[in-house]
């Protein structure tokens, strides 16, 4: 497979910030009432996040190791300023309908994964299409569910009628709780297919990151009670010397 395509890939199916990662909840969560919502997220968070792993691949060699991540947040930061004012000036009622989680793109934990992760290792053209690909799979995710909650709720979808007139919208599902619901209800479907994602711990994962939280917590669990344990040790070797020179 080509190795721009497989960024594509990889962004969309195989490392899916959402379905697989579990990454920008926050957004996934707030915005999705509608298709159109989520579309409109999805799509502003891609732009950020294909222009920033262009920008920091280009200037990899010049941004100094120990400012690094205050230098990929004024870059973030401006790119996010860019997309509202864009917003605000062509699709004023999208921007109002997203509110302030277009400004949050900011602290978007996708971008800055990606930024660090791969495009301040790889070259300007991979990290532009890791940056589309994941852009896709993060705007595929907030429609799908976008849109299952849209059609439920209220009966419509990207704002056309398209259920019968006996149909009576289920309004929790364009709530909190149905956020909630039609996430957990997605996730389980992945896990169904034993998919590799950060809730499936019942398969190995060939993500960068393991892909499996609860068996990363166990190890770091077990790990860390491990150097605890060598720590007290030492410590109680060198006050036993100690009391021994006192002695």
């Amino acid at each position: 497979m080509n190795k721009y395509v497989e960024r594509l890939y990889n962004g969309i199916v195989k490392e899916n910030p959402t379905f697989v990662m579990m990454l920008g909840m926050c957004p996934t969560l707030a915005v999705t009432t509608s298709a159109i919502n989520g579309a409109g997220m999805g799509l502003s968070t891609t732009a950020v996040l294909a222009a920033a792993n262009l920008l920091i691949s280009a200037l990899r060699k010049f941004i100094p190791d120990k400012v690094r991540m205050p230098s990929y947040i004024v870059v973030v930061a401006s790119l996010v300023t860019i997309v509202q004012l864009l917003l605000q000036a062509y699709i004023p009622s999208l921007n109002e309908r997203l509110g302030i989680y277009i400004p949050l793109i900011v602290v978007n934990c996708i971008i800055f994964g990606r930024v660090e992760a791969y495009a301040a290792k790889n070259t300007v053209g991979l990290s532009f299409f890791d940056g589309i690909g994941m852009g896709l799979g993060f705007t595929i995710a907030l429609i799908a569910i976008g849109a299952f909650r849209e059609l439920l709720g209220a009966g419509t979808l990207f704002g056309y009628g398209i259920m019968p007139e006996s149909f009576q919208p289920i309004s929790i599902f364009v709530q909190a709780p149905g956020a909630f619901l039609v996430l957990a209800m997605l996730t389980a479907l992945q896990n169904k297919f034993q998919l590799p994602a950060a809730t499936n711990t019942g398969r190995k994962s060939g993500l960068s990151c393991g892909g499996n939280c609860a068996e990363c917590s166990s190890e770091t669990y077990a790990a860390y009670h491990s150097d605890l344990d060598k720590a007290k040790e030492i410590s109680a070797t060198v006050n036993a010397k100690k009391t021994q020179k006192e002695d």
